[in-house]
C-alpha cells in the first residue's frame, strides 16, 4: 500500500474552521513513525534503500502487537473504538513522551468538549492579580488558552514590554513571537521559544479541536508566518513547565532567567509563569535596576532615568 497516497493531509485551519481531528491523528502518527529507525527499536535494517523514512507500518504494527490492517486504519485517522491498551502499546512502540502519549489519546479518543466551553473568555480572579503585584522583583504573568497573556505585573512589563499598550487580541505569545520583530531581538534563542509556543498550541489543538478561536489563530499565523508553517508541520507536542531563557534586553543587556510555570489548581487551563535570576548574578542586578526604573523601563529608549 502506498503510504504517501494514504496519508491524510492536514490543511491549516481558517477563521471559524475546526481543526480536522482525523487529519491531526493521521499526521501525528505518521511523523512519529518517520522519526524512528529500525535500529532504534532493535529491528534489522534490511535493504539499503527504503521507500519511506523511519519505520514502516508493518514494523510499527509488529512492535505494538497489532495487525497491519488495524494500525493502518488508525494512521488513516480512524480511531473509532480503539482501546486504551492498544494506544498504550502504540505509544510504547513509538517511544512517545508523556505529553505525546496524552496528545495521541486526545486525538484518538476525544472527550466531549462543548464549543462554548472552549470559546468562552477566561478570567483571572482578583486575589491572583494581587499575588502578581506582590512580586516586586520577579517578572510574572498569567497565561491562558491559546498562549494568551491575561494578567501581568510591573516587572513583566519591564522585561517583556508593556502589554497594556497592545490591543487585547495581540496579547498572545504566538502572535508576539511570530509577528513582532522586537521579540526576535529579545529572545537570544528565538527558534527555541518559537518551538515551545507551537508545541503548546499543538497540544491544545488535540484537547480542543473545536475551539474556533484556536483554529482562527492557527490559520492567521499559517498565512502570515513561514516560520510558523514550518514548525506547525512537525506535529511536535510538549508541555514545558520550567527552564532557562536568555534575553537581550534593550536597556540592561543580556539576562539569564529561570522560569517556572504553575497550573492554577481550580482552573488547569491557567498558568502562573514566573522568572527569576540566580542571586548575586549580573542578571539579578539587572532586574534590580529594572525594578528601580519602574514604568520607565517599559520604554526601550534612551531616556530611562539613571539609578
Amino acid at each position: 500500500m502506498d503510504e504517501q497516497r494514504d496519508a491524510v493531509q492536514a490543511p491549516a485551519a481558517g477563521a471559524g474552521q475546526a481543526l480536522d481531528r482525523r487529519a491531526e491523528l493521521s499526521e501525528f502518527l505518521r511523523t512519529r513513525r518517520a522519526r524512528l529507525k529500525p535500529e532504534d527499536v532493535g529491528l534489522p535494517a534490511f535493504g539499503r534503500h527504503r521507500r519511506v523514512p523511519g519505520l514502516r507500518r508493518e514494523e510499527l504494527a509488529q512492535l505494538a502487537g497489532v495487525s497491519v490492517a488495524y494500525y493502518t486504519r488508525l494512521e488513516q485517522g480512524n480511531g473509532r473504538n480503539v482501546s486504551a491498551e492498544v494506544l498504550d502499546a502504540i505509544a510504547r512502540a513509538l517511544r512517545l513522551t508523556d505529553a505525546e502519549h496524552a496528545h495521541l489519546t486526545h486525538l484518538a479518543k476525544p472527550k466531549a468538549h462543548k464549543k462554548k466551553a472552549s470559546a468562552r473568555s477566561q478570567h483571572v480572579r482578583a486575589s491572583l492579580r494581587q499575588l502578581l503585584d506582590s512580586f516586586d522583583s520577579v517578572p510574572a504573568y498569567v497565561m491562558g488558552r491559546r498562549a494568551e497573556v491575561l494578567a501581568w505585573n510591573r516587572m513583566a512589563a519591564a522585561v517583556f514590554g508593556d502589554w497594556g499598550e497592545l490591543p487585547q487580541q495581540e496579547r498572545n505569545w504566538a502572535r508576539m513571537v511570530f509577528l513582532r520583530s522586537q521579540y526576535q531581538d529579545l529572545f537570544v534563542d528565538w527558534e527555541q521559544k518559537a518551538i515551545d509556543i507551537v508545541c503548546q498550541l499543538r497540544y491544545e489543538a488535540g484537547c480542543h479541536p473545536d475551539d474556533p478561536r484556536l483554529s482562527a489563530l492557527v490559520g492567521e499565523l499559517s498565512v502570515k508566518s513561514e516560520d510558523f508553517r514550518r514548525l506547525w508541520a512537525t506535529h511536535d507536542v510538549k508541555e514545558k513547565s520550567h527552564g532557562l531563557k536568555h534575553l537581550r534586553h534593550p536597556l540592561v543587556g543580556d539576562l539569564a532567567l529561570q522560569f517556572e510555570s504553575f497550573r492554577v489548581p481550580d482552573d488547569g487551563e491557567l498558568a502562573l509563569v514566573t522568572y527569576h535570576a540566580e542571586p548575586g548574578s549580573v542578571s539579578s542586578e539587572a532586574l534590580r535596576l529594572l525594578a528601580s526604573w519602574g514604568t520607565d523601563a517599559t520604554r526601550a529608549g534612551t531616556t530611562a532615568p539613571r539609578p
